[in-house]
């Protein structure tokens, strides 16, 4: 496991010195690709002048190319600014951006005078691939070398950081680890003090469905417990503005965190609903998320021994009442759905299409097996 603390092999060797091995090695790919495009385009030229004439020869002479070195001006290495730059300006990397994309971001704003040359230097610049998204502050007219190298500084203004709505505490923190400065191994720490990042008393410590999903905008001075803490905060505020007691949050945002993880999107106060009628008539919840999430794996891979032990904390077909955690971080939408359900008698349901999502809702036993036959016809059509 702790090969999930360290840093990613781009951030690792853009922490190495310089290889002049490999540099080298890339810029004579560079200089072979360019002198490739050259001769393509003098031999098109060429041809075009046996077409055009003396016309033709002159138009070229006109635009300042030359025929003896078949060094046309219009082939030559893509337009660069000298550098080192102008006046600032803020610049989003988005996540998952090539050289290319980049290259484009920074032409648009006018940091570099042409997406060839920042791509050209993003190939030869040791350290490249490992640049992260963010906000950086650059200049106008840099060359692209030198814009190149400020992005692998990592020297970001901010970082926007997108936690989905469903994820686990684990899921969380590995994703603020992918796309900030910000540890696994900090936030494990931070974690590991409730009181510093604002966990209520009735959280026990475990900040499961105290981490609000949203997306936050992290400042290179921000650390683990700043960014922890302003997610325990947007779930307080969204509970304050609900009037949820204080003694009865937790156990909102643990129902509100199996309807994050069970509920089809339109159905989550129906869910809602399911959960309050089997905990009033004291039946176990039998909700395979639950399994799922306390296993550490998916529900189909759960034996039918390991879902009959009662005397696990999390067999929601075997005990009665909500399990002893949250088993996701829920959104905005599933914590309201379990505030204010709708009426309904349903103790079973069953999404009959997962195409549409389509779920049917009752308290009859005999037509939750008629809704299970109508998934399992479907099922039987679709593979």
């Amino acid at each position: 496991m702790t090969d999930l603390f360290e840093p990613s092999t781009a951030q690792r060797h853009a922490a190495l010195p310089p290889s002049r091995g490999r540099s080298a090695a890339s810029k004579r790919a560079a200089r072979k690709r360019r002198r490739k495009r050259q001769r393509r385009t003098a031999f098109i030229l060429v041809l075009l002048l046996g077409i055009l004439g003396v016309g033709g020869y002159y138009l070229i002479d006109r635009l300042g190319g030359t025929l003896a070195g078949f060094d046309f001006s219009f082939d030559s290495a893509p337009e660069d600014y000298p550098g080192p730059g102008e006046d600032p300006v803020q610049i989003e990397i988005p996540d998952g951006a090539t050289g290319a994309t980049m290259g484009q971001v920074l032409a648009d704003a006018g940091v570099v005078a042409s997406v060839g040359a920042f791509t050209d230097a993003f190939e030869t610049t040791p350290g490249a691939a490992g640049i992260q998204p963010g906000t950086y502050e650059l200049s106008t007219r840099m060359s692209a070398a030198g814009a190149v190298q400020a992005l692998v500084a990592n020297e970001k203004v901010e970082t926007n950081v997108t936690i989905p709505e469903g994820y686990t505490v684990d899921q969380i923190i590995d994703k603020i680890a992918s796309v900030t400065p910000i540890t696994r191994k900090e936030l494990e720490a931070a974690l590991d003090k409730p009181k510093k990042i604002g966990l209520p008393g009735q959280a026990d410590g475990n900040a499961e469905g105290w981490l609000f999903p949203k997306t936050y905008t992290v400042q290179p001075d921000d650390d683990a417990v700043d960014l922890l803490s302003t997610m325990v905060d947007q779930t307080t505020a969204e509970l304050d503005n609900l009037d949820v007691p204080s003694e009865d949050r937790q156990d909102v945002l643990i129902k509100a965190s199996i309807v994050e993880k069970e509920a089809p999107e339109g159905y989550r106060g129906e869910v809602a609903r399911v959960i309050e009628n089997r905990l009033d008539r004291d039946s176990p919840l039998g909700m395979d998320a639950v399994d799922a999430y306390g296993r550490g794996k998916p529900a189909s891979e759960i034996t039918v021994s390991e879902f009959n032990d009662a005397d696990f904390p999390y067999a929601s077909r075997q005990r009665v009442g909500l399990p002893p955690t949250a088993i996701s971080n829920p959104g905005a939408a599933s914590v309201e759905a379990v505030v204010d359900p709708p009426q309904g008698d349903w103790i079973w349901y069953v999404t009959v299409n997962l195409d549409t999502g389509e779920t049917k809702f009752t308290d009859s036993y005999s037509e939750f097996e008629q809704f299970k036959a109508e998934y399992q016809a479907w099922q039987s059509e679709n593979g």
